[in-house]
C-alpha cells in the first residue's frame, strides 16, 4: 500500500528529509538551513543574487582547490 501525498509529506517532515529522499529519488539529504538561504537568494533582485552566487562560486573554488591540494 502506497501513502497518499499529504502523508508522504506529513513522513517526510516528521523524519527532516525531502520526498525525494524519502522515495529514493536522490540519496542527498539537503540541510533545511541552507535550503531556506536559497530560497532567500531567490527572493532578491536579480543583481544581488548575481553579486552572491559569484561570490559563492569564489569560495567554493577555493575550497574545492584546498581539498585537491590536500591543504
Amino acid at each position: 500500500m502506497k501513502p497518499s501525498i499529504d502523508i508522504a509529506t506529513k513522513i517526510a517532515d516528521a523524519l527532516g528529509v525531502s520526498l525525494d529522499y524519502l522515495t529514493g529519488k536522490t540519496n542527498v539529504e539537503l540541510d533545511n538551513s541552507i535550503i531556506k538561504r536559497v530560497v532567500e537568494i531567490q527572493s532578491l533582485p536579480d543583481e544581488d543574487k548575481k553579486h552572491i552566487l559569484y561570490a559563492l562560486d569564489g569560495l567554493l573554488q577555493n575550497v574545492r582547490t584546498k581539498l585537491a591540494f590536500g591543504k
